[in-house]
């Protein structure tokens, strides 16, 4: 099926998860191309530093995206902020918990899957009235390389992304015919706070690591910086792609589920001890070349 080009830059659009991150991203991009931005987050403090940002009009609005009632609410006042067709809606807002199976804690992986999927199932649904009567625009909902392959400690996390990525799929076959399209994006490592604001009640490997010592880590592989991704989703979105996938990282994550899809965790295990060896490495050889300037030079 051909790809069909969209324009949402100088367009209306909306954006949840805006407080930080990804949303924070794709609001300041998209206002800078001149659209209005509806942006909702259930972090107030950070919603606000995002509307300061911003160099053009936006509806600012406290959410919970795990409460459907609350998104209808939502859309009926971006409904009556309208002065143009609505471009896009961005279902971006997630959390994370990192824990084993066994050891898993229900309330948080249902505080996850709230929000993770049922914010974009509330979102989707709130919004696609006011994009079916208009008979265009795109529902962007945010999956993950953890929607393309299963990783431990992150059963939760997976569940909720593999989720959106069927829902989303189920919503394009859906909307074949109309003016309406439905997008997913996979996201890789990115330098945002979802890991240091995810639920961790002890280091499920059993390493001993600290919540901040689990974050750093994971923040030390990140490969993209949020401005970047929303810049990939944006040219992603307008070139009509139905499958966004945001950095390296990605690329490599979907290489290795229809290459090795029962293996590929071997692959990425021995790249991550590959990737600690040298992180463990690099102090000590700085050090030492410290030691012998001259050396150092010579070559």
């Amino acid at each position: 099926m051909p790809r069909q080009r969209r324009t949402i830059n100088g367009r209306p659009v909306v954006i949840t998860g805006a407080a930080s991150g990804i949303g924070r991203g794709l609001a300041q991009r998209l206002s800078r191309s001149g659209s209005p931005v509806a942006i909702a987050d259930i972090d107030q403090n950070g919603l606000k530093e995002t509307a300061r940002s911003l160099p053009g009009p936006a509806l600012t609005r406290v959410l919970d995206v795990a409460d459907p009632g609350d998104v209808l609410r939502f859309a009926a006042e971006v409904r009556e902020w309208l002065t143009a067709p609505l471009a896009a809606v961005f279902n971006n807002a997630g959390v994370a918990v990192t824990s084993s199976v066994l050891g898993a804690d229900p309330n948080d992986d249902e505080w996850l899957r709230r929000i993770n999927f049922g914010g974009v199932v509330n979102g989707t649904r709130a919004f696609l009235p006011i994009l079916t009567e208009q008979d265009e625009g795109v529902i962007v909902n945010t999956s993950s390389v953890f929607g393309l392959l299963g990783m431990p400690y992150q059963s939760a996390y997976c569940a909720s992304k593999f989720a959106v990525r069927g829902f989303t799929e189920a919503l394009r076959q859906e909307l074949r015919g109309t003016g309406v399209s439905a997008v997913t994006v996979h996201p890789g490592g990115i330098r945002t706070n979802i890991a240091r604001n995810a639920r961790i009640r002890s280091d499920p490997a059993g390493r001993g690591r600290s919540h901040d010592q689990m974050a750093a880590e994971f923040e030390a592989i990140t490969m993209t910086s949020p401005e970047k991704a929303a810049e990939i989703i944006c040219r992603g979105v307008e070139r009509g792609k139905a499958r966004i996938l945001v950095g390296p990282d990605a690329y490599a994550f979907d290489a290795l589920a229809r290459l090795a899809p029962v293996h590929y965790f071997d692959i990425i295990a021995q790249a991550e001890k590959r990737l600690r060896s040298r992180q463990a490495g690099a102090p000590q050889e700085r050090a030492r070349q410290a030691a012998a300037p001259d050396a150092a030079v010579q070559r």
